[in-house]
């Protein structure tokens, strides 16, 4: 028999699944807390496979597969980015610069404040990438791993985020 590892592994790094015959319920449980339509599950006749489809969340839906990259977008006017972003910006992403509105916040407190652990992945998933687009700074430019830097909101940030509430009627 055959087993794609990669495919697995793939799955445990989105936490979909888990090692011990535990991912169908996982499944079922991160699509539906998403808000995105339940997976559908295709056997064949002697059930010696199954596939999996994993519908588009409503949301993506809206966005044109021809439009600018989110970060090329930024640079716009705030009334563009409100209606063009909003199906493209992640809610983790959202989270993320919700809990720096009007906060000056360390990396530790801002990973406490969204229940993140792990720093190197939030540094890869949340930090840097905001950082790159110019949606926050650091307090302390000169010394990035200063034991006291902080974060806060750039303007960019801030239209971004108004932008996003607007859209959603002043919520995610």
């Amino acid at each position: 028999r055959y087993r794609n590892r990669r495919i697995g592994e793939f799955l445990k790094e989105l936490e979909f699944t888990e090692g011990r015959s535990t991912g169908i319920p996982k499944i079922f449980q991160a699509m539906e807390a998403n808000g995105s339509p339940p997976p559908e599950f295709d056997f064949d006749e002697d059930h010696s496979y199954f596939m999996v489809r994993l519908p588009v969340h409503p949301a993506a839906l809206a966005v044109d597969e021809g439009t600018p990259s989110v970060r090329a977008k930024l640079g716009s006017s705030g009334d563009q980015v409100a209606g063009e972003v909003a199906g493209e910006v992640a809610g983790e992403v959202v989270a993320f610069l919700q809990v720096l509105d009007h906060s000056l916040l360390s990396r530790k407190q801002i990973q406490d404040a969204l229940g993140l652990k792990g720093q190197a992945n939030f540094r890869k998933r949340y930090l840097d990438p905001a950082l790159a687009d110019g949606l926050i700074e650091m307090t302390q430019p000169d010394a990035p791993k200063s034991p006291t830097q902080k974060y806060r909101l750039t303007e960019k940030g801030r239209d971004l985020l108004d932008a996003i509430e607007r859209e959603h009627g002043g919520g995610k």
